[in-house]
């Protein structure tokens, strides 16, 4: 709990530092709090399950969602099965996010599938490292499989400056097929937006009950800037809590700046952006949180 409030940090990296690039390692240290990397991970780099959890208790945060990524174009390899032994020690308040690269995994919906039943809560998308667009029909059996089994896709949908990036698949607007095809698709749009679509994101998010917003990556105070053109109020009422972990100093203090920026007379919404947005979105979150 965070301020007698449930937090959910929906966007959070704990990889096996040998299978990335060292782009990914010189990101984490610029962005993230000083010493995480020897804090939480091994001498092997491999994560301390222990460590992360009791760094992750410590910033009130009752459960984080885990990315894995097959991007060997730009970061790297982030495995599925490197996370288990984190959810393994603590299935409350660890839950892995399953992945998958067109260019990869064929076929892609047995892959996904797979990862599914291993618990994910949610498939993640990286167009800009992975290379591709999310209108791809590769893609197509993936969007099924989530449809059908009432799991959410998570997409990146915003700049990334990794060596290899392909920033111009991140365009939201490569989802529009995807929104009218699967109607029934949950479908967050980590980072917002960043860099030139965040009034493409929010307008998305606005205009379908499906879409949602996810704040990892993205500064809170600057917030207000990036969805200058909308009402924030409004807007957040389809925000969902994330981080993009180790590459932030503190998620406590994100959490208090995002709920500082929403009016203090709506606490149903800071509780709903901050963990009730994320529970409703996402697969098999527990329920009622830890203390």
């Amino acid at each position: 709990m965070l301020d007698g409030r449930p937090l959910i940090d929906a966007h959070v990296h704990v990889p096996v530092l040998g299978t990335l690039k060292p782009a990914w390692l010189s990101w984490a240290r610029r962005f993230g709090a000083d010493g995480v990397l020897e804090a939480v991970w091994d001498a092997e780099g491999r994560p301390r399950p222990g460590r992360l959890d009791a760094l992750f208790a410590a910033e009130g945060v009752d459960v984080a969602l885990l990315m894995c990524e097959y991007s060997p174009k730009a970061t790297g390899l982030q495995e599925f099965e490197d996370l288990l032994p984190i959810v393994e020690h603590n299935p409350r308040r660890f839950r892995p996010i399953a992945n998958v690269n067109p260019h990869l995994h064929h076929p892609i919906a047995a892959e996904a599938r797979r990862q599914l039943a291993l618990g994910a809560a949610a498939l993640k998308l990286h167009p800009v490292h992975g290379g591709f667009r999310c209108d791809d029909a590769a893609l197509y059996p993936a969007y099924h499989v989530l449809e059908e089994s009432g799991v959410p896709l998570v997409v990146h949908c915003g700049t990334s400056s990794f060596p290899g990036s392909a920033n111009e698949n991140a365009d939201p607007a490569f989802l529009i097929p995807v929104l009218r095809d699967f109607p029934g698709l949950h479908v967050v749009l980590a980072h917002g937006g960043r860099g030139w679509w965040y009034d493409a994101a929010a307008f998305l998010a606005l205009a379908h009950d499906t879409v949602w917003l996810e704040l990892s990556g993205l500064p809170p105070k600057r917030l207000p800037e990036y969805y200058a053109r909308y009402d924030l109020a409004r807007l957040a009422r389809r925000w969902i809590f994330g981080t993009d972990w180790p590459g932030v100093p503190g998620t406590a203090a994100n959490a208090r700046d995002v709920a500082a920026l929403l009016p203090a007379e709506a606490p149903d919404l800071v509780a709903a952006v901050l963990g009730g947005n994320a529970r409703r979105v996402y697969a098999g979150l527990p329920d009622p949180f830890p203390a």
